[in-house]
């Protein structure tokens, strides 16, 4: 992973300096809320329902054990003991005192941390497929370019105050686990004639008007990508609405300006580049940066294990696990682990100090010192010997982290919602246990199979209800928490938009409509191999409808 540079160390330790400042002038009330705001934001630290909240960036997903380490020690020292991984692969604080903030801020730039751009109209975290230089299907591993576009992002003048936030997401897999169509601008790797380049989609996004991504280029060689990202983002600061923040972002830009005519702006933008304006980044420097994301050096090893194997026939919760937290690795011998932070009666995504050491510790001993964070709020351990996967399932068990369920139905992505969040209509966590407690029985969830459950509070879709096979969003109606139902919804590839089923339903009501809906996909599928959205795909809304309403 990439490590700072003396340039990047005195930045953050800086920055901290810069803000442990400002902060005493709010202490002492030199400075108002309103004024603060704007300085705290670009630190990081959102005002919550009950205290402040600190977001810390972590690029692309992944950390060092002695980084998880850092924030166990900030989660047990200043918070009350855990952290909320997010889809954005940061993690919050949700209550930290704002006297303490610059001293976390202090603790996180000793291990390469901070919490910069994670927040305000800007170019915010850099994210990236979780399995990323450990996956089968990728071309190249996209990391050393999340991090040139990190660096290129990072206090860029022209782009510190957009219209609206701003998010990129970079993948270089077959599979698209990075979500990249319902970001402002995704990148997809690609091999043309020898050459690396990037497929650009700009455009995508959710909240109140949900959009897919435009494709505008095909390709993009590495060598220009970054003169292309900024032909985008002055096209966007040039036309970008200002005026209303709800129509602020750029997949208005790009749906009132028409994907045809937009790709044109970015076109002659780009073409209008004069030599002194263009990013020649030096071969060294790109060197430099992918010498960093080298792979770990695994020992050969046979494609399969006898001790695993064993260890699956005596073990029947081993062997379940394994059926569906571990993806294939492109190593022979070798495998990806998730470690789930689903289990019943958690809030999604949260994870103790003790867990996070444990992960450290897990990461160390098993993992080549490499931990992943997932957009579904889970971690990964993306480099375990087959061999090992055993002693290491068997320390998650003790530490509360080997729940056997990702992907399915009780891995749901949930927004902390009415708990915590002050923009937030309804609660969240609640339902999410409710719907967890309805589909408890690990074989119901297994016979079930792959399905996507995605709940948020209001209508900022931070919990990603539009892209969920099954959406659910909060709404207040005159006092009464309602949650409407979205389905059809997907994140990959073939990203679509939920299509909204109906009325809203209490909270109370939830669980039993979605018992309905997957007994309805059980009578409809051709086989247990055909999931849900693909049955929804063939069968179309309607049976799905009637299932949620049949007591209505």
């Amino acid at each position: 992973m990439y490590r700072y540079d003396e340039f990047d160390t005195r930045i953050v330790k800086e920055r901290v300096e810069q803000f442990r400042g400002q902060v005493a002038r709010r202490l002492s009330g030199e400075l108002k809320e309103d004024e603060f705001k704007p300085l705290r934001l670009q630190n990081g630290v959102y005002l919550q329902l009950h205290a402040y909240m600190l977001r810390i960036a972590i690029p692309y997903g992944q950390l060092s054990p002695r980084q998880m380490r850092a924030l166990a020690e900030i989660a047990r020292k200043y918070d009350r003991g855990y952290g909320h991984f997010t889809t954005r692969q940061n993690i919050q604080f949700n209550w930290v005192a704002l006297k303490d903030i610059p001293d976390v801020l202090a603790d996180l730039a000793e291990v390469e941390m901070h919490a910069i751009q994670t927040s305000g109209n800007c170019i915010r975290n850099v994210t990236s497929d979780h399995y990323a230089g450990a996956t089968k299907d990728e071309v190249m591993d996209p990391r050393p370019w999340c991090e040139i576009i990190r660096q290129w992002s990072t206090f860029h003048p022209e782009f510190a105050f957009l219209p609206r936030k701003f998010k990129i997401a970079v993948t270089a897999a077959e599979h698209d686990r990075a979500a990249i169509k319902v970001h402002d601008i995704g990148l997809n790797m690609r091999r043309k004639d020898g050459e690396v380049g990037f497929e650009v989609h700009v455009g995508g996004g959710q909240g109140r008007t949900p959009h897919i991504a435009a494709k505008v280029s095909d390709f993009v060689p590495e060598g220009e990508l970054l003169d292309y990202l900024e032909a985008i983002m002055r096209v966007y600061n040039r036309f970008g609405r200002r005026d209303n923040k709800y129509k602020a972002r750029i997949k208005i830009l790009v749906s009132e300006t028409g994907e045809e005519e937009f790709r044109k702006l970015v076109e002659d933008e780009f073409a209008a580049q004069r030599d002194a304006e263009k990013i020649a980044l030096p071969p060294e420097e790109i060197e430099r940066i992918h010498a960093y994301f080298e792979p770990p050096e695994l020992a050969a090893k046979p494609a399969s294990s006898d001790s695993f194997e064993k260890a699956k026939t005596a073990d029947a919760a081993f062997a379940r696990w394994t059926r569906v937290n571990l993806h294939p690795h492109k190593v022979e011998g070798y495998t990806t682990v998730t470690v789930s932070l689903k289990p019943m009666g958690v809030a999604a995504g949260d994870a103790t100090d003790d867990q996070m050491d444990v992960m450290a510790d897990l990461a160390e001993a098993y993992g080549h010192d490499d931990i992943r964070v997932s957009h579904a709020q889970n971690v990964v351990l993306p480099h375990v010997a087959l061999d090992d996967v055993y002693e290491l399932y068997r320390k998650l068990d003790a530490a509360g982290l080997a729940t056997p369920n990702e992907g399915l139905i009780s891995d749901m992505i949930v927004c902390p919602g009415l708990d915590y969040c002050n923009l937030a209509n309804a609660r969240s966590i609640p339902v999410g246990m409710a719907i967890q407690e309805a589909f408890s029985d690990p074989d119901d969830q297994a016979d079930i199979g792959k399905f996507h459950i995605n709940i948020s509070g209001c209508i900022n879709a931070c919990g990603h209800h539009h892209v969920g096979h099954v959406g659910i969003l909060g709404v207040d109606r005159k006092g009464e928490e309602y949650y409407q139902i979205t389905l059809g919804g997907r994140a990959d590839e073939k990203a679509a938009i939920g299509q909204m089923a109906g009325p809203g339903l209490k909270a109370d009501d939830v669980p039993v409509a979605l018992k309905r809906l997957v007994d309805r996909y059980r009578e409809l599928r051709t086989s247990k191999e055909e999931t849900f959205i693909e049955t929804f795909e063939r069968e179309g809304m309607q049976p799905f409808k009637d299932a949620i309403y049949a007591d209505a």
